[in-house]
């Protein structure tokens, strides 16, 4: 179970119930590909740092950064990506053809649990969904979200989620397609 950053108090829990966020397996089967301008091995200690212009990338799966600590010390298959950046973004494509995408100051992605951790200004997207707050904590097994907020000037931080009617977004898509129609 997730705890969470801050006081219980100011944290929300939404559980995302339908079967449409779930990574795709394929994704996780892949290996696991970085690349960046530099970087320092410690083969010692099993940790890595990559700096300026990383990207991470596995499957559908893209982690881009400005740098990323990776921490080996569990084994193959158990590392830890800690990616830093302003923002730090990544992006999958479910296994039903959707994407999910997120930003914030950190994420960190744990291998072996299937889970992505944003910090600072985070956003997760999804469809016609976004969630926004300080800490967000995607788990891609069980499709549960946790959102908490930061401490606000009152000590109440806000987690703020947006659902976007269908009928909104579709009139959005087709006034895009009409302006790079005119564009072109």
């Amino acid at each position: 179970m997730y705890k969470p950053l801050i006081p219980l108090a100011t944290s929300l829990l939404l559980v995302i119930a339908s079967g449409a966020v779930n990574a795709s397996e394929d994704d996780f089967s892949q290996p696991i590909k970085i690349g960046s301008n530099t970087q320092f091995i410690d083969g010692k200690n099993k940790t890595a740092l990559y700096k300026e212009d990383v990207l991470i990338t596995q499957g559908s799966l893209v982690i881009e950064a400005d740098e990323v600590e990776v921490i080996a010390s569990e084994g193959s298959g158990r590392e830890i990506f800690i990616a830093r950046g302003k923002p730090a973004s990544y992006s999958q494509t479910l296994e039903d053809g959707t994407p999910v995408s997120a930003k914030a100051n950190e994420i960190r992605y744990e291998v072996i649990n299937r889970t992505i951790s944003l910090s600072g200004n985070a956003e997760l997207q999804q469809d016609t969904s976004k969630v926004q707050g300080d800490n967000i904590t995607f788990d891609m097994i069980t499709e549960q979200l946790l959102a908490t907020g930061g401490a606000g000037e009152n000590g109440e931080g806000r987690v703020t989620t947006v659902f976007t009617p269908e009928s909104i977004r579709k009139a959005s898509s087709k006034k895009e397609d009409k302006d790079s129609e005119d564009n072109q």
